[in-house]
């Protein structure tokens, strides 16, 4: 089977991105990007990134997680800490974070180490989901090989019966990692395929140096 894709064509030209608009924190510019994705009606979920990391078989592997908090310290998802993506974790922590706001013609590519949250944090994020969410977390041994889905459902309708009117604790395999960024790229797409990337490299100071990299 063979498909020709090379005469897919589109032209970019939405916006700019220039120096003298970027501020000396990446967190301030990824805040306004994001913002305007939040808002916008050409983006559908604008808080779901990829998250890339390597496996414990040498291979990198890519997945779709959301975004549930981000601050001046890094980027926050949750996950069960037993799956291949926490394991992963667990063996190499440097990870690669990316959003494609396609209606925008915007990416964000971020470098850095995983680390995982205060068990507290994790907590409170874990009673603030609903009940069925709860349990889900509870009845999937997640990326493990499974015998069907009958057996998915009849493993969560056990555990809604062994909670029933009680409150659910948060599973001690599942919570939070917070992606710590060294290097966070900016793109912006433009005509004729000369595409804006400023990137942010943090320096031992702390302080952030800024990039132009051709495109």
């Amino acid at each position: 089977m063979s498909h020709d894709l090379s005469d897919y064509r589109k032209s970019y030209e939405k916006e700019e991105l220039l120096e003298q608009n970027c501020p000396e924190n990446p967190i301030e510019l990824f805040q306004k990007w994001f913002l305007t994705a939040d808002a916008s009606e050409l983006v559908d979920e604008s808080n779901a990134m990829t998250i890339s990391s390597i496996g414990l078989d040498g291979f990198p592997k890519n997945r779709v997680v959301l975004l549930k908090k981000y601050t001046w310290e890094g980027f926050i998802f949750y996950t069960n800490y037993n799956s291949e993506k926490g394991k992963a974790i667990a063996k190499n922590n440097h990870v690669c974070l990316s959003f494609f706001w396609s209606g925008l013609e915007q990416q964000i590519i971020i470098k850095g180490k995983a680390e995982k949250i205060a068990e507290n944090l994790s907590d409170g994020y874990f009673e603030t989901r609903p009940d069925g969410s709860k349990l889900g977390a509870w009845a999937s041994n997640q990326s493990e090989v499974v015998s069907s889905r009958d057996q998915l459902e009849k493993d969560l309708k056990s555990l809604s019966t062994k909670f029933q009117n009680k409150e659910i604790p948060r599973p001690k395999h599942w919570g939070g990692f917070i992606v710590k960024p060294v290097s966070i790229e900016f793109w912006q797409g433009r005509p004729n395929r000369m595409h804006d990337r400023i990137r942010y490299t943090l320096q031992k100071d702390f302080f952030w140096k800024i990039e132009r990299l051709a495109p």
